[in-house]
């Protein structure tokens, strides 16, 4: 009988112990449950989205590398490299690669210098401060075609600019169809883009943390130190991404000139957007292909490159 109490009261503590393993057991499963009924919703979400860009995006460069390794679309014929040896030697292509960095090299980095210039002045409380934030922020509800109106009327032959370039006693200046046109085109880029630009650096700006900017102060720090060592390294990730749309807008800049100057314009407007619109009128996609695929590249290079310098100046005031 001693021994029977015995083994039941060792039987005891164990069927305890497995009673409470059940409900835990049974806790795990619905949990595991419940997170794969929150990833089928949340994939139920995502699937739209993920369609569409699989459909418009990923669907159609894939269709561009296999027309840049063919000979036409129709025969199809395998050529590998050769669509991409014809256009490094093409005359037109390389102009118009020259023009399009070089007009990326003159107005992307003065897009961000000036607009950062301006969200600095336009934070300290000036008079006609809103006037003047309107004045840069008014193309973004204005059309294209009424810029370019507004354009044409400044800088045609018989514009304004050349009336009083006359009544000043100098001659007048064919803009467009001159080395000039370069100059117009870009500040043409800058009244468009310098006002979305100094909103970003305005709101970047007042987002630094105040008590790091009164610390300096009680330090002595100088306006160009504060700025310099303290604000540019807080605004390193809106300088990124500000440099970035500015670089894409400045391959955007093709509707303006296309509507200025028509397929052909002056040699130092000539951009690859021009070139690309030629040839796909003339349905030259293996040409349109490689030029798109090699455009891409250098573009997923200079992105690289920004990333990598924001990740290694700005990683310490990040959080």
């Amino acid at each position: 009988m001693g021994k029977k109490i015995k083994e039941k009261r060792r039987e005891a503590p164990g069927g305890k112990a497995s009673g409470r393993k059940a409900p835990a057991a049974k806790n795990h499963i619905r949990t595991t449950r419940r997170a794969r009924k929150v990833k089928l919703i949340s994939g139920a979400y995502i699937a739209p989205s993920f369609l569409g860009v699989l459909l418009f995006f990923i669907l159609p460069f894939l269709v561009v590398i296999f027309y840049s390794l063919v000979d036409n679309p129709i025969s199809a014929r395998f050529v590998f490299l050769d669509n991409f040896k014809n256009i490094m030697g093409n005359t037109s292509f390389r102009t118009a690669v020259r023009n399009t960095f070089t007009f990326a090299a003159i107005a992307v980095p003065l897009a961000v210098i000036l607009s950062l210039l301006l969200a600095i002045v336009l934070e300290a409380k000036l008079p006609f401060r809103s006037q003047f934030r309107t004045f840069f922020l008014s193309p973004m509800m204005v059309p294209v075609a009424s810029i370019v109106l507004i354009w044409q009327v400044l800088f045609h032959y018989n514009g304004a600019v050349n009336e009083v370039l006359t009544g000043l006693g100098g001659s007048k200046i064919d803009w467009m169809k001159s080395d000039y046109a370069l100059v117009v085109v870009v500040i043409l880029f800058l009244w468009k883009n310098l006002g979305y630009n100094m909103i970003l650096f305005m709101a970047a700006l007042a987002s630094i943390p105040k008590d790091i900017l009164e610390v300096a102060k009680l330090e002595s720090a100088n306006p160009l130190q504060t700025f310099f060592y303290i604000k540019i390294r807080y605004l390193s990730s809106s300088l990124l991404f500000v440099t970035i749309m500015s670089l894409i807008n400045s391959f955007k800049i093709f509707r303006e000139v296309y509507l200025l100057t028509g397929d052909y314009p002056y040699d130092s407007i000539y951009t690859l957007q021009h070139f690309m619109n030629n040839k796909f009128r003339a349905l030259d996609y293996q040409t349109l292909s490689a030029a798109a695929i090699l455009m891409s590249i250098v573009m997923i290079v200079i992105i690289g490159i920004l990333f990598i310098a924001e990740d290694r100046f700005g990683k310490d005031v990040e959080g």
